[in-house]
């Protein structure tokens, strides 16, 4: 799921920078550092709106693209704010009182590791010990 995501994020901001790297650009751009033109066109993505897309790439997006398309925005936003993955350790913490950390674990490691079922396990056997595994699992997965 995490991996198909990645790949849709991918494809659409590859295609947004395709799209603008054949414009015409009749003012000059001043001399940047790779970094700051990449933010700069992550920014630009994050404030795009679809019909500016469906301009971009002279494409109509169905309903489904354009779901998909706010949701990489509001990925993009959350990483260029929070400034990379993992959620917060407050967040993680309600996780495992409640229980549900096994969850966030396996969603976090594509479903293939095998520390969501560990913790799966240690919840359904007693809940103390699936809390104690989630918090000393918690700098994996929080930034």
């Amino acid at each position: 799921m995490k991996a198909k995501f990645s790949l849709i994020l991918a494809f659409v901001f590859a295609t947004v920078l395709s799209a603008n790297a054949f414009r015409t650009v009749s003012t000059v751009v001043p001399a940047t550092t790779p970094e700051a033109q990449l933010k700069s066109n992550i920014a630009k993505f994050t404030t795009m709106t679809p019909r500016e897309f469906e301009q971009v790439t002279g494409k109509k997006m169905t309903l489904k693209e354009t779901i998909k398309f706010k949701a990489a925005q509001k990925v993009m936003k959350n990483k260029m704010k929070n400034g990379g993955d993992g959620i917060s350790k407050g967040l993680y913490i309600l996780l495992a009182l409640l229980g549900f950390t096994w969850i966030f674990m396996g969603i976090q490691d594509d479903w293939s590791g095998s520390t969501w079922i560990v913790n799966l396990l240690l919840m359904a056997l007693c809940w103390l010990p699936g809390f104690i595994h989630a918090l000393v699992k918690m700098k994996d997965y929080t930034k």
